[in-house]
């Protein structure tokens, strides 16, 4: 068997060294030059970090991520409304904790296990043609397979190929805009968690502790001038925090923020994974885990060379991009935008004091639960 794997991103060589592993000829197809360096995802969960120990890369992460095992709901004044301990998460994985560690990292890790040339840098996918008995996929020269998995991202050249410009969803009213800085935000508020969703109906934000970064979520106006913008976050950042000074910023990106899911994971011998297959807001961190997720899965399932578990299996991992990961971070948007005031607020006061219905939470915000009830 051979399978071709488009992109070389977290998604994309996760599903290259679940299947060499398994024993599948595999090449992978990079657009680009080298692998990204872009600060993008940076939060992995337990069910990936499970998966990821599978494939005995999960110690050489640890030894370059951050783990944090507890997060907060807090006031945008300051006051904490309720801290989540994932160590509630003990006796469900054997990683009750969120792994804090830039999804570049993982590639650095993944691309070495992968024998000599398997990954071909510079070989941007431009159309496919498939049949009863593999498919043939065009980039620069063809590249023929079994099987192609899709896991090129958001604009994905492989869904492109299977359903032009359609991408069902909704495209939100704000712009995500995020600054990196090396301030000492533990310092600046006391207290806080590694992770920290701060609420309020006007400028509800995220702190996110990284080995190298705190990182700084702020809701953005959809039709302000990208420079304006990015002039007024100094601005803003004070008013997070004021250490008496302008805040160091090491990197900023403006981008806008979709929820949409592909038609189907899977046409003929095409699968799609990751960004290619799925795209939603990143409030709980679930859009890379969950690619990581379909990657592993979506490989295994091509192994066995079962057409029905392959379908059944493509089928799973929609429904999670649809009624989890969907629901579950547009909810998150909507509870930052009702504030610190709301009934929600209540609601997680409550939980926090409750163990049973807090572990009931945090199995749905950890992830474990999309793959357990999904799989049942």
């Amino acid at each position: 068997m051979k399978v071709i794997v488009a992109g070389a991103g977290p998604v994309g060589l996760t599903a290259a060294l679940t299947l060499h592993r398994l024993g599948v000829d595999v090449t992978v197809l990079e657009a680009g030059d080298d692998l990204a360096t872009q600060s993008r995802a940076s939060t992995f969960h337990p069910p990936s970090l499970e998966m990821l120990a599978g494939l005995g890369v999960l110690p050489a992460l640890l030894r370059q991520g951050l783990v944090a095992p507890r997060f907060q709901y807090r006031e945008r004044g300051g006051a904490v409304i309720a801290e989540l301990d994932m160590s509630l998460l003990a006796g469900d994985t054997p990683y009750p904790f969120r792994l804090q560690c830039e999804q570049s990292k993982l590639t650095r890790v993944l691309l070495p296990l992968l024998p000599p040339g398997t990954v071909h840098f510079g070989r941007a996918v431009t159309g496919l043609a498939q049949d009863p008995s593999g498919v043939t996929v065009h980039a620069g020269e063809d590249f023929r397979g079994d099987w192609l998995i899709g896991a090129d991202g958001a604009n994905s050249a492989v869904r492109r190929s299977l359903f032009g410009d359609a991408f069902d969803g909704i495209t939100y009213p704000d712009r995500f805009l995020v600054g990196s800085t090396d301030e000492d935000l533990a310092a600046l508020l006391p207290g806080i968690a590694e992770v920290n969703y701060l609420f309020d109906p006007v400028e509800w934000l995220v702190l996110l502790r990284t080995p190298d970064h705190w990182r700084v979520l702020l809701p953005t106006p959809a039709d302000t001038p990208d420079d304006a913008e990015l002039a007024r976050l100094p601005q803003r950042l004070l008013g997070v925090a004021d250490p008496g000074r302008p805040w160091r910023v090491a990197h900023t990106t403006l981008y806008r923020v979709h929820q949409r899911v592909a038609a189907s994971f899977r046409v003929g011998r095409v699968l799609l994974a990751g960004d290619a297959a799925h795209i939603n807001n990143p409030l709980g961190g679930m859009g890379m885990n969950s690619g990581i997720h379909d990657a592993v899965l979506l490989a295994k399932a091509v192994t066995t060379g079962d057409d029905d578990l392959i379908t059944a299996t493509a089928e799973a991992r929609r429904t999670v991009a649809r009624d989890y990961v969907q629901k579950t971070t547009h909810g998150n948007w909507e509870k930052l935008r009702a504030g610190g005031a709301s009934a929600y607020a209540d609601e997680l006061r409550a939980l926090a004091a409750d163990p049973a219905a807090a572990r009931a939470y945090l199995l749905r915000s950890s992830m474990i639960a999309s793959l357990r009830e999904v799989a049942a």
